[in-house]
Protein backbone atom coordinates (compact mmCIF):
# COMPACT_ATOMS: atom_id res chain seq x y z
CA UNK A 1 0.00 0.00 0.00
CA UNK A 2 1.62 3.46 -0.74
CA UNK A 3 2.21 6.26 1.29
CA UNK A 4 -0.83 8.45 -0.04
CA UNK A 5 -3.31 5.41 0.05
CA UNK A 6 -2.45 5.22 3.98
CA UNK A 7 -2.80 8.99 4.55
CA UNK A 8 -6.30 9.26 2.86
CA UNK A 9 -7.57 5.81 4.52
CA UNK A 10 -6.69 7.46 7.69
CA UNK A 11 -7.72 10.61 7.32
CA UNK A 12 -11.41 8.81 5.91
CA UNK A 13 -11.58 6.81 9.53
CA UNK A 14 -11.17 10.01 11.34
CA UNK A 15 -13.22 11.91 9.98
CA UNK A 16 -16.31 9.16 10.31
CA UNK A 17 -15.16 8.90 13.75
CA UNK A 18 -15.62 12.92 14.23
CA UNK A 19 -18.94 12.65 11.88
CA UNK A 20 -20.26 9.60 14.25
CA UNK A 21 -19.28 11.83 17.47
CA UNK A 22 -21.25 15.04 16.16
CA UNK A 23 -24.43 12.82 15.20
CA UNK A 24 -24.24 11.48 18.80
CA UNK A 25 -24.36 14.55 20.01
CA UNK A 26 -27.49 15.75 17.77
CA UNK A 27 -29.27 12.93 19.19
CA UNK A 28 -28.71 14.12 22.86
CA UNK A 29 -31.66 14.57 25.08
CA UNK A 30 -32.09 17.30 26.94
CA UNK A 31 -29.88 19.97 25.13
CA UNK A 32 -30.84 23.93 25.04
CA UNK A 33 -33.53 24.67 22.32
CA UNK A 34 -33.38 27.60 20.10
CA UNK A 35 -36.69 30.12 19.61
CA UNK A 36 -37.85 27.32 16.61
CA UNK A 37 -37.50 24.43 18.54
CA UNK A 38 -34.31 23.18 16.98
CA UNK A 39 -31.33 21.90 19.61
CA UNK A 40 -28.14 24.14 18.94
CA UNK A 41 -26.06 21.02 19.43
CA UNK A 42 -28.46 19.22 16.88
CA UNK A 43 -27.75 21.75 14.19
CA UNK A 44 -24.28 22.03 15.06
CA UNK A 45 -23.65 18.11 14.78
CA UNK A 46 -25.61 17.79 11.53
CA UNK A 47 -23.43 20.98 10.19
CA UNK A 48 -20.27 19.17 10.65
CA UNK A 49 -21.85 15.81 9.40
CA UNK A 50 -22.47 17.34 6.27
CA UNK A 51 -19.52 19.24 5.78
CA UNK A 52 -17.32 16.08 6.51
CA UNK A 53 -19.11 14.04 4.46
CA UNK A 54 -18.02 16.63 1.80
CA UNK A 55 -14.55 16.54 2.79
CA UNK A 56 -14.25 12.72 2.61
CA UNK A 57 -16.07 12.61 -0.92
CA UNK A 58 -13.90 15.49 -2.14
CA UNK A 59 -10.85 13.40 -1.15
CA UNK A 60 -11.78 10.66 -2.72
CA UNK A 61 -12.94 11.75 -6.18
CA UNK A 62 -9.13 13.23 -5.72
CA UNK A 63 -7.91 10.15 -6.06
CA UNK A 64 -10.68 8.34 -8.23
CA UNK A 65 -10.60 11.27 -11.00
CA UNK A 66 -6.88 11.16 -11.72
CA UNK A 67 -6.69 7.33 -12.17
CA UNK A 68 -10.34 7.47 -14.12
CA UNK A 69 -8.65 9.83 -16.36
CA UNK A 70 -5.50 7.91 -16.87
CA UNK A 71 -7.88 4.69 -17.70
CA UNK A 72 -9.50 6.71 -20.00
CA UNK A 73 -6.31 7.41 -21.81
CA UNK A 74 -5.30 4.06 -22.10
CA UNK A 75 -8.39 3.03 -23.37
CA UNK A 76 -11.32 5.18 -24.73
CA UNK A 77 -13.85 2.14 -24.43
CA UNK A 78 -13.96 2.66 -20.44
CA UNK A 79 -16.15 5.49 -20.78
CA UNK A 80 -18.70 4.00 -18.78
CA UNK A 81 -16.74 2.29 -16.07
CA UNK A 82 -15.13 5.74 -15.07
CA UNK A 83 -18.03 7.76 -14.91
CA UNK A 84 -19.63 5.09 -12.23
CA UNK A 85 -16.37 5.31 -10.40
CA UNK A 86 -16.22 8.99 -10.64
CA UNK A 87 -19.88 9.28 -9.39
CA UNK A 88 -20.06 6.66 -6.67
CA UNK A 89 -18.01 9.31 -3.84
CA UNK A 90 -20.91 11.40 -4.07
CA UNK A 91 -23.36 9.12 -2.38
CA UNK A 92 -20.91 9.28 1.00
CA UNK A 93 -22.27 13.43 0.39
CA UNK A 94 -26.22 12.11 0.73
CA UNK A 95 -25.51 10.10 3.25
CA UNK A 96 -24.25 12.63 5.05
CA UNK A 97 -26.91 15.15 4.56
CA UNK A 98 -29.26 12.48 6.02
CA UNK A 99 -28.84 13.87 9.29
CA UNK A 100 -29.86 17.20 7.57
CA UNK A 101 -33.57 16.19 7.16
CA UNK A 102 -33.79 13.65 10.13
CA UNK A 103 -32.96 17.35 12.38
Amino acid sequence: MNKTLKNTLRTMIVLAAITLIAQGVAAAEGDATTATGNTITGDLGVGIALGLAAIGAGFSQAAIGSAAVGMLAEDGSKFGPALIFTALPESIVILGALPLFLA
